[in-house]
């Protein structure tokens, strides 16, 4: 019997395990997992699993796509890019973008060695918790593509109240507020 997409990427899932920060942020004083880490760590898994990853880029933005090479099927998921940055700005929400994308894609379960979460506090939304950390990391994504202040006041209006408390999230809009014009 075939095995379906579903059944591959359920494989995939039982088989991944934490993937590890590698890079800091000496900005923010924090720790990721870089791009190179995350695929170096889920590229090979698919490949058993018969699964391909591919993340084009295009006019419409940055996209994620796990396809079933033996029967074509795919999920997928893409990230529009904002419009006017500079080349250098347009490359760093590309790598962030592919990063993001893929391990929400593949729920990827990212190794957390900050201090602040020691204790891992949780909210929950129904019956799925998500870290604090991802959810700072997800208000930080929210915010970082900003191109000019009024679109950082745009982007930082969309984020609810408890994402807007988070440190890391008002350092990284202090930031930006003296780089933007």
């Amino acid at each position: 019997m075939e095995k379906t997409l579903n059944s591959k990427l359920l494989d995939f899932q039982k088989r991944v395990g934490i993937v590890k920060k590698d890079s800091k942020n000496p900005h923010f004083k924090n720790t990721y997992a870089s791009l190179t880490q995350i695929l170096s760590e889920v590229k090979p898994l698919l490949t058993e699993c018969g699964l391909v990853l591919v993340q084009p880029i295009s006019l419409d933005g940055v996209g994620t796509t796990i396809i079933d090479c033996e029967t074509g099927e795919k999920i997928e998921t893409i990230i529009s890019l904002p419009s006017n940055l500079n080349p250098q700005q347009l490359g760093s929400a590309i790598t962030y973008f592919r990063r993001y994308t893929l391990a929400s894609l593949l729920a990827l379960e990212i190794d957390d060695d900050d201090a602040q979460s020691t204790v891992k506090p949780t909210m929950t939304i129904t019956e799925v918790k998500i870290p604090l950390t991802e959810q700072v990391e997800t208000a930080k994504a929210k915010i970082i593509t900003a191109t000019t202040l009024e679109d950082l006041k745009a982007k930082w209006s969309t984020l609810n109240k408890i994402e807007q408390a988070f440190q890391e999230v008002i350092e990284l809009k202090d930031k930006l507020k003296t780089t933007l014009k």
